[in-house]
């Protein structure tokens, strides 16, 4: 929530040169890493077959020293079945609805990030639209934006209920995985702000004030 408030402003900015008004965002359940074996520290990723499903997953596995192999989602659990990769980085809805148990046995809620869903409409449309209409549509948004991050969270506690309830080892990661992931989460962010420019760092800026 920290990090969608600091960047707000600079994705309605985004958005607004497209003739865009965001209306709310909600997150997804957190990043967390499956396995079938365990990862005390970053090295014992090393040489894992981990699905990779953009850039920032790849380069995940490059700064880790893991073998990245392209999965989308539909495809993850022949690939889990096969061998293909015994490893990769998702939220907790993923490992369920994949049944990941089935292939692998542990779970290290990382939190690495939170994706988010961005709803939003035509500005000219909106502007069009008398003033009560406008401020029952923005009322409406905000109700959606609470209701929809509560529900993110209940339903995260859920998928890892869910996970141990299959027999997989649910767990934080040790203080050496968390260390090792800050700075790939470092590392990340370096990467990020060499494109994200003067825009991005100011969203950085902002987050770490608050």
């Amino acid at each position: 929530m920290k990090l969608y408030k600091a960047s707000k402003p600079a994705v309605e900015k985004k958005l607004e040169a497209q003739n865009l008004k965001l209306l709310y965002a909600v997150a997804w359940p957190p990043q967390g890493i499956y396995a079938k074996k365990d990862l005390n520290t970053i090295d014992d990723m090393k040489g894992l077959k981990w699905r990779a499903y953009n850039k920032g997953t790849t380069r995940i596995a490059e700064l880790v020293g893991a073998q990245p192999v392209t999965i989308q989602a539909a495809e993850l659990p022949q690939a889990l079945a096969t061998g293909v990769v015994n490893s990769y980085m998702s939220s907790g809805s993923t490992g369920y609805d994949s049944k990941t148990w089935e292939t692998l046995t542990h779970f290290y809620d990382t939190q690495a990030w939170l994706p988010k869903n961005i709803i939003f409409v035509n500005q000219r449309a909106f502007s069009g639209l008398d003033k009560p209409t406008q401020d029952a549509v923005l009322k409406a948004a905000a109700t959606a934006e609470t209701r929809g991050w509560s529900k993110m969270r209940e339903k995260t506690d859920w998928y890892l209920d869910q996970l141990a309830a299959k027999g997989m080892k649910v767990q934080k990661p040790t203080p050496q995985l968390a260390e090792g992931f800050k700075k790939v989460g470092e590392q990340l962010t370096a990467d990020w702000l060499k494109a994200a420019g003067t825009d991005g760092q100011a969203v950085i800026d902002a987050y770490k004030k608050m």
